[in-house]
């Protein structure tokens, strides 16, 4: 994937800047809010916190606040670069932890020079934290603020630089060496490099086993050694003691393991060529590593190899560990992170990429064979499971090392908390890109002289989710492309102007369409001029995948000229529209939301026929409440009896489906509602719906924008259905992630239509 300087830019400086706020988790809407959020109520739980300072955990946000704390003294590969500098990444390191792991963070970036002062300000934080992310901080200072704040305060802190890719390579590393049926304490190590994430790696290697004086440490000055004078102290825990002191090639002679966290190109060939059978190789550093795989494989086919780069096989990701890691101590509020909590969050990595993955894991990653094995020692960082298993696990272990002071009691209900922590906000358009990726489409936009259609196709080509065709002034186009300076070198532009020859053969093919509906052969050559026509018929003769269109124009007349040319599918017999609310806790289904203005029984039969099988292509299953002012036929008159109508039909013919009706929206809505007064339905029994088939198109159309407008969701739609081939309809002015999200479902029925998902 391609990321430019000016999207980078331009997604940091969009308004709002930067990419963190603070929201309030309490109403604060009325007179009696404000008295309670502040004053006179907030004084309540500030005696009860003033006589015991604990109930700060119980009144206050603390349990789940972390600070990203740095002076920006080595900040990615960037160096001593400053705090003001390094505060993109820490909003990035704390968009992370939300995103993983359900964390708020602070970030936090200070002018400390000196271990002193940054342990000064760290102790002078602790009332405010509930942990703290030490982050881009130079060694060897590094070493003794870690240690310092470790020791002089009673909340967790881990610098993650050090143990994060400590963590991750020994969890790659316990895999590795099960795979290949070596033994921790006869491993032969050679670490190239001498810098905080090495020495971490070598103490965390120590616990799982390997022995010191097989751990051949090098630095920029060669191999750490007791002959040496210039090493500080914390390279002098590693300095071999025994035999000679190596060159870095000769180390490599009959090791069973090489860890780089050095610099690029800095372990050759003949290095690895030397390394004794099925070596295992982690060449670490990014964005180069200190030998490509490819160059380890050419003299060593029996090699494992992990690196940090996403682009391989068995990516070191530190992503794999610091969300869960903090998560799990902040739950049971452990006071530090110890050395049995990063074992336990090494060893569950390990055990869960030993065990099948999810589909929508393999889904996300293109479909590869994400197996046990030499190409997967370690899970993907978008895994699922990880917050449950690593949290987990880091929970257990700081109980059972005695530092949690606030112990687990139900560990089933806290795997249940764990999840709904994070929720499927992002993961339901996610699953939709990734299988949009798998195969790509060609989708041809027919509004494409707008810069929201230009930025999108270029999004939808970098990211690899479709192959845009654009249909517009080439002028224009030119131009737009010019002030903005977008790239979209390789993406076909058509002028439906220039295509004398092309705008005849698709006026004979409209035309052999549209005759015996009054279209003249005159009409459909004047027609074609129309990038709307031009477009669908491109989908029809087989030019195109995918057609979506509507940016600059009204619904009806979006839509009108797929409706004469594309028609409906052979076995539908309705089109529809349906309209989704992403929202954290999971996607809302709405239909009919644009086509019919009062359907028939059956035909919102069909038309929840066709939602459900939409639905389900989103890995979603759907639960469909079939809405009414009335529930289970408390009223039945010529407005609720279509409704009553399609559900019994629906309940008969599609026993498989989760549906019931009629229902009011709240009922259907709230499974305490429905446990209550109708548990009965087959919406209690599931914790009720999450599709929902309206009476009719003024109630849907004005149902999902009041939803989504006061839950503050994403609204993704409208997404026809019942259409013979794939055409889609923006809203009118949609913005460049709506257009994205509409042409990643379009690619998606493509690919349906052509059988790829059944």
């Amino acid at each position: 994937m391609k990321v430019r300087k000016e999207d980078a830019l331009e997604y940091h400086q969009r308004a709002p800047k930067g990419k963190i706020e603070v929201n309030s988790t309490k109403p604060v809407s009325t007179q009696r809010d404000l008295s309670l959020a502040y004053s006179p109520g907030v004084a309540y739980p500030c005696i009860e916190i003033a006589e015991d300072v604990e109930r700060v955990y119980d009144y206050t946000a603390r349990k789940n606040l972390v600070a990203v704390l740095t002076n920006g003294t080595a900040v990615l590969g960037l160096g001593n670069i400053g705090p003001e500098a390094a505060k993109p990444v820490m909003e990035g390191k704390g968009v992370l932890f939300k995103k993983f792991a359900g964390i708020d963070v602070f970030d936090i970036e200070i002018k400390a020079d000196t271990v002193e002062e940054f342990v000064a300000v760290a102790k002078a934080l602790e009332p405010t934290f509930g942990g703290i992310n030490i982050e881009d901080v130079k060694a060897p200072e590094s070493f003794e603020i870690e240690r310092r704040m470790t020791e002089e305060m009673n909340i967790p802190v881990m610098h993650d630089d050090q143990h994060g890719t400590a963590i991750i390579s020994a969890a790659a590393l316990i895999n590795a060496t099960e795979i290949t049926e070596k033994n921790m304490a006869d491993l032969k190590m050679v670490i190239v490099g001498a810098g905080a994430a090495s020495l971490a790696c070598a103490r965390l290697y120590l616990e799982l086993g390997v022995k010191r004086e097989n751990i051949h440490m090098f630095d920029s000055r060669g191999h750490l050694h007791h002959s040496r004078d210039n090493m500080n102290k914390y390279k002098q825990e590693f300095a071999q003691q025994v035999g000679p002191k190596l060159e870095l090639i000769e180390a490599f002679d009959g090791a069973d393991v090489m860890i780089g966290l050095a610099t690029a190109n800095s372990v050759s060939k003949e290095m690895v060529a030397r390394m004794a059978p099925n070596p295992i190789v982690f060449a670490l550093a990014n964005p180069d590593p200190e030998i490509l795989p490819e160059d380890v494989r050419d003299v060593r086919d029996d090699a494992i190899i992990a690196t940090g780069r996403s682009d391989y096989p068995n990516q070191v990701n530190n992503a794999l560990g610091f969300p869960y890691i903090f998560r799990g101590a902040l739950d049971v509020r452990a006071t530090s992170i110890n050395e049995a909590m990063k074992i336990a969050s090494a060893d569950a990595i390990a055990a869960l990429a030993r065990e099948a993955v999810p589909e929508q894991v393999r889904t996300a990653y293109d479909g590869q064979d994400l197996s046990f094995g030499k190409d997967y020692l370690i899970p993907k960082p978008l895994d699922p499971r990880l917050i449950t298993r690593v949290s987990i696990a880091v929970a257990r272990a700081a109980m059972e090392s005695g530092v949690a002071r606030e112990p687990i009691q139900d560990f089933d209900a806290y795997n249940i908390e764990l999840q709904e922590r994070v929720g499927i906000y992002e993961s339901f358009t996610r699953t939709i890109i990734d299988k949009a990726k798998q195969k790509p489409k060609r989708v041809v936009f027919s509004d494409a002289d707008t810069y929201k259609i230009l930025k999108a196709a270029q999004i939808l080509r970098d990211e690899g989710i479709a192959q845009p065709i654009l249909l517009g002034n080439r002028q224009k186009i030119t131009q737009i492309i010019a002030e903005r300076n977008l790239d979209l070198s390789d993406i076909q532009v058509i002028d439906t102007t220039e295509e004398h020859e092309k705008r005849a053969e698709f006026a004979q093919l409209l035309y052999e369409k549209r005759r015996r509906k009054g279209m003249t052969l005159y009409d459909a050559s004047k027609a074609v001029f129309e990038r709307s026509y031009y477009g669908v018929l491109m989908l029809a003769n087989g030019e195109a995948d995918a057609f979506v269109a509507g940016l600059t124009k009204n619904y009806p007349r979006a839509i009108r000229p797929a409706l004469r040319v594309i028609g409906r599918e052979h076995n539908s017999a309705i089109i529809a529209g349906m309209h989704i609310v992403r929202r954290k806790s999971g996607p809302l289904f709405f239909a009919d939301t644009t086509i019919n203005k009062n359907p028939t029984a059956d035909q919102l039969f069909e038309i929840t026929r066709m939602v459900a099988e939409k639905v389900r292509a989103f890995n979603v299953n759907p639960k469909i409440a079939m809405l009414s002012y009335s529930n289970f036929g408390s009223n039945i008159d010529e407005n609720t009896r279509p409704i009553i109508e399609a559900t019994a039909r629906l309940r008969q013919e599609m026993p498989g489906l989760i549906v019931d009706g009629d229902i009011q929206a709240n009922i259907a809505l709230r499974p305490d509602l429905l446990d209550t007064n109708y548990s009965f339905s087959t919406l209690a029994q599931h914790g009720g719906a999450n599709t929902f088939i309206f009476p009719n198109l003024m109630a849907s159309n004005i149902a999902y924008k009041l939803v989504g407008e006061l839950s503050d969701g994403e609204i993704i739609g409208p997404v026809l259905l019942g259409m013979k081939k794939p055409v889609h309809i923006l809203q009118l002015g949609s913005s460049v992630r709506e257009i994205v999200n509409i042409a990643a479902i379009a690619v998606l029925d493509a690919q349906i239509k052509e059988g790829l998902y059944v």
